[in-house]
């Protein structure tokens, strides 16, 4: 068939042409704004699943959802090597900025800007890479104390308060939340919590890794009570045949229910993976409708694709002693797995293998679902290991 109409779109955040399955927790986020805008409780929320679940483009639907409901939206990519006020300020910058173009809100947006002002400077020392304009000269004693949970909370309070008197609210949407430091992870948990007490209508939707929820319960005690962690996983059979059906029939083209069931076999469900195999599935099929025959020969295809890309550009990143700790997972099977099993397929004590797992944990490679257990943040990648190190 024609690869110009291949309607699927497997990628890094690549939106998929039918988001399906995820219309409940949009639903809960925009009655949370809602909320939030008529004074009224509501916690902020935390996406967590594993890779290739559809996190960051259900982020960004939720963040297109809620600029529908004119709210002003803040939306930050939390890299590894970067700290929380040198992404932060530009983008709060930026909306104090628009804020103060409102009448209503002008005064409060400018006390804002000197207060993002102090806190630049009351923090440039510490974290060396904020690099941010600064439109106001600072106010004494707004936000400069140098400490950044109280000046975070100062500012946040001073932007919530902005937001209000614009009629309006601030929602920050952060992906890969994981990556940011604990302790500046606690700064924004104790800001957030500040203004939930003082009814300020700032909101934070964060995704990241399974880990995410301990994380912030480590950070903050009171976090459990703070956030909704929803949890963004597979889709079920339903909604992975949308995924599927619906943007081939756009295109007049229809799938044979074998096919259909061998793709979900195939991909357990999980967005990522479902993309690809479209794509491959209609690049190899001649006509309509797609049948088994043509699946099985795309899987092949699919498969190598990830290989090369969604797998290797993980693989890659990970030291030889990493490599070999994934792969003594790996031939334990799935997962999770007790440490002591690990060690013992690697003929090591769990406490010489322990710094290999903490770094692997803290590159986002593995998550521990429970005390003493481990398992792939990644779905399928214990296949994958057995794959490119075969016979090891």
């Amino acid at each position: 068939m024609d690869p110009i109409l291949n309607p699927y779109a497997p990628g890094a955040g690549t939106p998929p042409p039918e988001l399906s399955g995820r219309n409940e927790l949009r639903d809960k986020l925009k009655i949370t704004i809602a909320r939030i805008l008529k004074d009224r409780p509501a916690k902020s929320m935390l996406l967590v699943g594993l890779r290739g679940v559809g996190k960051t483009v259900l982020l960004e639907q939720m963040l297109r959802d809620t600029e529908e409901q004119r709210i002003h939206t803040i939306f930050i990519e939390a890299p590894e090597n970067r700290s929380l006020p040198a992404i932060i300020c530009p983008q709060l910058r930026l909306a104090m900025l628009k804020l103060s173009r409102i009448e209503k809100s002008k005064e409060a947006a400018i006390r804002s800007l000197r207060a993002l002002a102090g806190f630049v400077k009351g923090l440039k020392v510490t974290y060396g890479d904020i690099e941010v304009g600064l439109d106001y000269e600072e106010e004494l004693g707004l936000a400069d104390n140098g400490d950044l949970e109280a000046d975070l909370t100062t500012l946040f309070v001073e932007v919530g308060k902005t937001a209000k008197a614009g009629q309006t609210a601030i929602a920050l949407f952060i992906d890969e939340l994981q990556y940011i430091k604990s302790e500046q992870f606690a700064a924004l948990i104790t800001a957030l919590h500040r203004c939930a007490q003082l009814k300020l209508p700032v909101v934070l939707v964060g995704a990241g890794l399974p880990q995410l929820r301990g994380k912030a319960g480590n950070a903050k005690s009171y976090a459990e009570r703070l956030f909704d962690y929803p949890e963004v996983g597979a889709l079920d059979k339903q909604a992975a045949t949308d995924a599927l059906v619906k943007p081939a029939l756009d295109e007049d083209v229809e799938f044979d229910a074998d096919a259909i069931n061998i793709i979900y076999e195939k991909t357990r469900g999980y967005p990522y993976f479902l993309q690809e195999w479209g794509k491959h599935s209609w690049d190899v099929a001649q006509q309509s409708p797609i049948t088994s025959k043509d699946v099985l020969e795309a899987s092949e295809l699919a498969i190598a694709a990830m290989d090369e890309s969604f797998f290797r550009v993980r693989f890659d990143r990970l030291t030889p002693k990493e490599k070999n700790y994934l792969y003594a997972m790996a031939t334990l099977g799935e997962g999770p797995h007790r440490s002591g099993d690990i060690a013992a397929v690697l003929n090591k004590k769990v406490s010489d293998v322990a710094p290999v797992r903490n770094n692997l944990i803290n590159k986002g490679m593995l998550w521990m679902p429970n005390h003493g257990d481990t398992s792939f943040t990644v779905p399928l990648f214990d296949q994958f290991m057995l794959r490119i190190m075969p016979g090891l």
